[in-house]
């Protein structure tokens, strides 16, 4: 509620500047943790529930539960969470905060097919309603691979965790992917939907959540100078890359099977695909900007010749980093004659007025020259040339370059004289980097969607409806590489197969070099 203003009283603008700064803090609340001794909760989300704390953005009324089917108690759970977030959270570690924190740790040994485990999860948050506030409001965290989704909905249903009453909530958060081909991205989604309402469900894309994504519509609708250029009468083409260094590592047994395609373009890329094509929203409401996402989406048109618009690849052996690195098919846990990609590309258009015209091409990869995620848009020539030749052999197209990771920021580039007697341009740039315009550092993804869901906030979770157009984007390509041989294989450290590079030779352009 608004303070009353007394009768010719003068608005204190600077009140609403520092209301506009005050944080949002979750409400009390348990988040319950499955999956907390995966590499994603020891790297990810335990430093970013302790990075909430720190920022004190979570409230006193806060517990933590654990999942897991190890023999521990309370304690041992606390440390190993204590010792993962002194190695990986993002603000300096403070005692006195992690000693708040961890008052409200708790943890249950179990396995998820157990039913008297997930009664004693139910006793648990009970518990911590009764010590610490926490009002009854549970938030589930599925850090587990999809198959076991179905598993621990149904305990949740089954040991009446999943019902809420008294003005309480529950909330439940899926890791990508959710399913790997449209048909089972539906029956995974029929699951959560028979227990827990489309509201309630929060799928995570950890991309939505990076500062350099948002800063996407910031740029495009906060500002004036982009969205004039942003369509087809100035935009040539708009590549979006997400480029890794490293190989699978430790991810053998989830990645193969999977490949490059459905772990990254499915969700990730083609989410950016949306933020860039998408016209602008009537407000940042979820369903507002779902609405505008879902249209580009619908809009998707694939290459007429798939062979010509799609390239796919596996890493061989090569050189990262100055050592020798081993191929795809000689890492640990992949089968010899596996034929799943680690790199994959593709053409895709957009069918609105916006972008009628514009090839979107979209790649990813692991093994690559470096790691980098961006999107560029790449401008068209311009219409005449007064300069000869010589004077522009050196310039390249115009580009406006979202750098979304690392070096967070936006580069544009252009044409410049070259100082001297003759008339020379050649391409400059011109460089905005978060680094060195504010400093507060960024803060990780899983900080802002964590938060978010505690708070009930979806604008940045896509919704089902995106996740089944997503699939049918991708489904009709993978069953044509299923019928069409092995990936292409490609040097490590290079940037990918011959004919990635091929496919945008065909249409007399190149992939960028980040």
């Amino acid at each position: 509620m608004k303070e009353p203003v007394m009768p010719g009283a003068v608005p204190n603008p600077l009140r609403n500047i520092l209301d506009r700064r005050l944080p949002r803090i979750a409400g009390p609340s348990v988040l319950v943790l499955f999956g907390v001794t995966g590499d994603l909760a020891r790297k990810k989300l335990l430093p970013a529930i302790y990075d909430l704390a720190n920022r004190g953005l979570l409230p006193p009324g806060f517990g933590l539960v654990g999942f897991a089917r190890r023999d521990w108690e309370d304690q041992d759970f606390a440390a190993e969470a204590h010792e993962a977030v002194r190695q990986h959270a993002r603000t300096p570690f403070r005692e006195d905060v992690w000693r708040q924190l961890s008052e409200g740790v708790r943890f249950v040994p179990g396995e998820l097919h157990d039913d008297d485990a997930f009664d004693r999860l139910a006793e648990t948050v009970r518990e911590l309603d009764a010590r610490r506030g926490t009002g009854g409001n549970y938030a589930f965290y599925l850090s587990l691979p999809p198959k076991l989704f179905p598993t621990v909905v149904k305990q949740l249903k089954r040991s009446g965790l999943a019902e809420s009453s008294d003005g309480s909530w529950r909330r439940v958060v899926i890791e990508k992917p959710f399913g790997h081909d449209l048909e089972s991205a539906r029956e995974l989604n029929a699951v959560v939907d028979d227990v827990f309402p489309p509201q309630s469900v929060f799928r995570i894309d950890h991309y939505l959540g990076k500062e350099t994504v948002q800063n996407i519509m910031a740029l495009r609708f906060a500002n004036t100078l982009f969205e004039p250029i942003w369509n087809r009468s100035y935009v040539d083409h708009v590549q979006i890359t997400m480029a890794e260094d490293i190989g699978v590592g430790g991810r053998a047994g989830y990645y193969d099977g999977i490949g490059a395609a459905r772990d990254v373009i499915q969700n990730h890329l083609l989410q950016l695909l949306a933020l860039v094509a998408m016209e602008e929203p009537v407000s940042f409401s979820a369903d507002a900007l779902r609405a505008e996402k879902e249209k580009v989406l619908s809009a998707v048109t694939l290459p007429e010749d798939l062979a010509q618009g799609t390239a796919r690849g596996q890493y061989a052996e090569g050189w990262q980093g100055g050592a020798p690195v081993v191929g795809y098919l000689q890492e640990d846990g992949i089968p010899p004659d596996s034929t799943t990609e680690t790199y994959a590309a593709m053409k895709l258009g957009v069918n609105t007025r916006r972008w009628a015209g514009v090839p979107f091409y979209l790649r990813t990869g692991k093994r690559l020259g470096r790691r980098v995620t961006e999107v560029a848009l790449v401008f068209q020539r311009a219409p005449h040339q007064v300069f000869s030749h010589t004077d522009i052999e050196e310039m390249g197209q115009n580009s406006l370059v979202l750098r979304i990771q690392p070096d967070e920021g936006v580069t544009l580039r252009f044409g410049s004289k070259v100082p001297g007697a003759s008339m020379e341009v050649r391409d400059v740039s011109m460089d905005f980097t978060y680094g060195q315009s504010f400093t507060e550092a960024s803060p990780e993804a899983y900080e802002r969607l964590i938060l978010d869901v505690l708070i009930g906030d979806p604008p940045l979770f896509p919704r089902q409806e995106e996740v089944e157009l997503s699939w049918k984007i991708l489904d009709p390509i993978e069953e044509f590489w299923t019928k069409n041989g092995r990936p292409e294989q490609y040097e490590s450290g290079a940037w990918g197969p011959a004919s990635a590079h091929e496919l945008l030779a065909r249409d007399g352009r190149q992939w960028r070099r980040p």
